[in-house]
């Protein structure tokens, strides 16, 4: 009897642990001083420290089949995009027109096909240049685009398996509950009306609700780029002379970019970091005035000129090797958080940063010393093949058409080919998902339609990190009772009412979640405490699943639960309140739309 009540008693100590632990990453996670990856790492550890999650399966998250096929998904969309077929898609949108309306819904519903079949955040990433363009040749403001195809990202991944990660989550959650995996168009029916009638709202109703944030024009237009050059001259007797420009760069604090370097009336644009200095080379310096007499006072550099800056230094920073492009800061990629300074851009990467913009406004000084955001706009300066390489490395979306090609296209038949085929291999339930998708990855990469430094950089290995940490994070909250017990409080909250108005209540609770945190933790969360749910009320476990991930994908309500609604915040110069002007009506109308769906499709009865 001691025994048993002992028993009893770390059981209940396990799962308070497990809800303090859960409660602590939650307010981390919202709080957004960490990255997500990190809290969801520490989480783990913590547990596994206090021994509720066994040490020799702490790590096994990163095996599971959810975290495999996510890595899968982010790599083929990275081969759909260099093989070509949004170019096709993009030629065939310059036959839409000009009208507005017109306009949103071809790119919603673009944005939403790709989303079924490729990785959300990767279709948003192809298409936010085109709407851009789209943008500026109607003279319209960004924010009247980018909202619009953000959600829409959200709205096409519900469609499909691979449509975006919390639906494999959940699948995984089946297959360990019941012992079969959700195939990869058990979503559909649900997913596909869910997605119609959130397209068409945004269509008719939804853009309108939009603040139009953004003034038009370029992020180098807004700058003004040659107000802050300089034209320096490196002395005969310079210490710097016979030294590389990367011992100038590692030697100054100063606030000073170099972005060009004229010898023997030669230019260079962007130069190297291994250049060697010469006397008399004249080096042309992006920099405010102040910056510009502490630099000289400190390398004994002479300034040239007096008047308007001479003709050829346009011409050096814009040599026709050399490119300035805006890009994006993707969230929790190597510069969010980071500052040009610490990141070394130059020295580790070839390029200068020129410019910042953050929701809509630039900031032109001191750049190497702010600390970067995601959703950030960046003015990048290097020469091509430079740009073409950092960008990928840095984690940053270019806000230009898709004339950074990193890689030559090799055509677009095979890569359809191996990703349809992996496909069907998993509707005929001849492979799991994560055996078909690598499968079709080796071929790509057998065949060199993608190189393997495209496809590790590709990964977003946050979400990695994230999804591998939260796994057994998610098994503890399931195995201590936290989630049953979690499940009973629910219920009880709404006891006495019907059936479908609990499967509400699971579908509205997970779309709350997923707008304060991560979507795909939302996922892991709420699934077994929706599978709890339905055992409580005695009702078949599916439906309960289904809301999950309709919920998991609902993050209308802030920039800050999905990666698409942060990557258009900075061009489109939202405000964190602007987003759910147009996403609560629209969660309304998903939980209006789904919620008969899903009982529709997937019956409550056992």
């Amino acid at each position: 009897m001691t025994l048993c009540a002992n028993f009893v008693s770390i059981r209940y100590m396990d799962e308070v642990i497990v809800y303090g632990v859960l409660i602590l990453m939650l307010a981390l996670l919202v709080y957004g001083r960490l990255r997500y990856d990190l809290v969801a790492l520490g989480a783990l550890l913590i547990l596994a420290i206090v021994g509720i999650v066994p040490t020799s399966e702490a790590y096994l998250g990163f095996a599971h089949p959810a975290v495999v096929s996510v890595i899968a998904v982010l790599i083929l969309s990275r081969a759909l995009q260099i093989s070509g077929v949004i170019d096709m898609m993009g030629e065939w949108f310059s036959r839409v027109g000009e009208r507005l309306t017109t306009q949103i819904a071809s790119l919603s519903g673009l944005v939403a096909a790709l989303s079924g079949f490729m990785n959300n955040v990767g279709a948003l990433s192809l298409l936010m240049p085109l709407a851009i363009k789209v943008a500026k040749s109607s003279n319209r403001p960004y924010s009247s685009y980018l909202m619009p195809i953000a959600f829409a990202s959200m709205l096409g991944g519900m469609t499909t398996l691979i449509g975006t990660p919390p639906n494999i989550i959940v699948s995984s959650f089946r297959q360990d509950y019941a012992g079969k995996a959700f195939n990869m168009f058990d979503f559909t029916p649900v997913g596909l009306g869910v997605a119609l009638f959130g397209v068409l709202f945004i269509y008719i109703i939804g853009w309108r609700l939009i603040p139009r944030r953004q003034p038009q024009g370029d992020l180098g237009d807004t700058i003004r780029i040659e107000s802050y050059m300089t034209e320096v001259r490196v002395p005969d007797d310079s210490r710097f002379a016979g030294k590389l420009v990367r011992d100038l760069e590692e030697t100054i604090n100063e606030d000073v970019t170099i972005v060009g370097l004229i010898r023997n009336r030669m230019a260079y644009g962007a130069p190297s970091s291994y250049e060697i200095m010469s006397p008399g080379d004249l080096l042309i310096l992006e920099a405010n005035p102040d910056d510009i007499q502490a630099f000289l006072g400190d390398t004994g550099f002479i300034l040239e000129g007096s008047g308007d800056l001479p003709s050829y230094i346009d011409k050096t920073v814009n040599a026709e090797d050399v490119i300035i492009v805006e890009a994006v800061v993707v969230p929790n990629g190597r510069v969010d958080g980071r500052s040009a300074r610490s990141l070394r851009m130059h020295a580790a990467f070839g390029v200068n940063l020129l410019g910042v913009s953050r929701r809509g406004v630039s900031l032109a000084t001191r750049l190497s010393r702010i600390t970067l955001k995601a959703g950030d706009a960046l003015l990048l300066q290097g020469k091509t093949e430079m740009v073409q390489s950092a960008l990928p490395r840095l984690n940053l979306l270019p806000l230009a058409e898709r004339d950074l090609q990193v890689e030559p296209s090799r055509g677009m038949a095979f890569p359809i080919a191996a990703f349809a085929g992996a496909i069907l291999l998993t509707v005929f339930n001849v492979l799991p998902i994560q055996i078909s998708l690598m499968a079709a990855v080796a071929l790509l990469l057998a065949g060199r339609f993608i190189t393997l430094q495209a496809a590790y950089q590709s990964i977003d290995w946050p979400v990695v990190v994230l999804l591998g940490a939260m796994v057994p994070v998610g098994a503890a909250l399931e195995t201590t009772g936290g989630a049953a017990r979690i499940a009973t409080v629910v219920t009880d909250m709404v006891g006495g009412y019907p059936s479908w108005a609990i499967l509400a209540t699971v579908l509205v609770i997970t779309m709350l979640l997923s707008s304060v945190v991560n979507n795909a933790t939302a996922v892991i969360l709420m699934s077994p405490i929706g599978i709890g749910v339905a055992d409580t009320i005695g009702a078949s476990v599916d439906p309960f699943l289904m809301a999950v991930a309709i919920g998991g994908s609902c993050a209308f309500l802030s920039p800050i639960g999905h990666q698409s609604n942060t990557i258009v915040m900075g061009p489109g110069g939202y405000r964190f309140g602007d987003y759910w002007r147009m996403g609560l009506p629209l969660e309304i109308i998903i939980v209006a739309v789904s919620v008969p769906l899903i009982i529709w499709f997937w019956p409550l009865g056992v």
